[in-house]
Parts: structure tokens; sequence; C-alpha cells
């Protein structure tokens, strides 16, 4: 029973911070005034995805808690979640798709480090950063289109 209610309080601060990093970071006029490539997604796409990622990432980081050996691997789960709370404040908030794309791509980089350290000790949490590096591998192509068109 204790590891069900680990497992929900860390996907709901995980979607929490994640909301809170959206709310506090809205595009705005200055992004709707950007030139953006033809395969940008419609604006409303973005919350329901993020939602559902930051629900596996925290799903992915209470299993990550509990597997054996963890300590590597909770100090790279560290390294993204920074670098992903601080991508939306230097994008949207100092208005930089160049420092966004100084922070995305490391945080890609940090997602795809994640996935293969817990490939062998915690397959399930490996599973569940996929979809997540690949919605940010998308972002990281979105990012670097916007840099190059503005």
């Amino acid at each position: 029973m204790q590891k069900i209610v680990v497992f929900i309080l860390f996907i709901a601060v995980s979607v929490a911070l994640g909301a809170l990093s959206g709310v506090s970071n809205l595009p705005g006029e200055w992004y709707q005034s950007l030139a953006k490539p033809f395969f940008n997604p419609p604006s409303a796409i973005f919350a329901p995805v993020w939602t559902v990622l930051y629900a596996m990432i925290g799903a992915a980081l209470a299993a990550t808690w509990y597997s054996r050996d963890n300590g590597r691997r909770l100090a790279i789960f560290v390294v993204q979640a920074v670098l992903n709370l601080a991508w939306s404040p230097v994008f949207f908030g100092l208005h930089s798709p160049i420092l966004g794309l100084v922070v995305i791509v490391p945080l890609l980089v940090s997602i795809v480090i994640f996935i293969v350290a817990s490939w062998t000790p915690c397959r399930v949490a490996a599973l569940l950063f996929i979809p997540y590096a690949a919605w940010v591998a998308f972002a990281t192509l979105l990012n670097l289109a916007i840099v190059a068109l503005n």
C-alpha cells in the first residue's frame, strides 16, 4: 500500500510542477508573433501531452526510487528535471529561443542517458521515458526551427 501512495505522490508532484511551470510561463503575444515551421502543432496540444508526460515522468521516478542501486539514475533524473523546468522560463520568460535551445539539447541528452542507464536495472522507468524522449526530440526540432526562422 505504501508503494502505491509513493507512486501517486510522485506522479501528483510531477504533474503539479509541470503545470506550475506551464502557467508561470505562458507563450503570450511574443510567441504568437514568431515565425514557426509548418510542423508546429496547435497550441491546444501542448497541455494534454505534457500532462501525460509529467505523469509518466513521476511514475518513472517512483519506479527508480524503488529499484536497486539507484543513486546514479536518480542523479541523472534530477539533471533532466532541472533542465525540463528551466526550459519554459528561458524560452518564454526570457523570450529567447536561442537560450531555449541551449537548455533543450542537454535536456534531450540527459533523457536518453536516463533511458540507457535504466534499461537493465529498471526497464519500467526506461520505457516510461521513451515517449518523453520522443516529444522532447520533436520539441528540440521545433525550437531549432524557430531559431532558424527568426
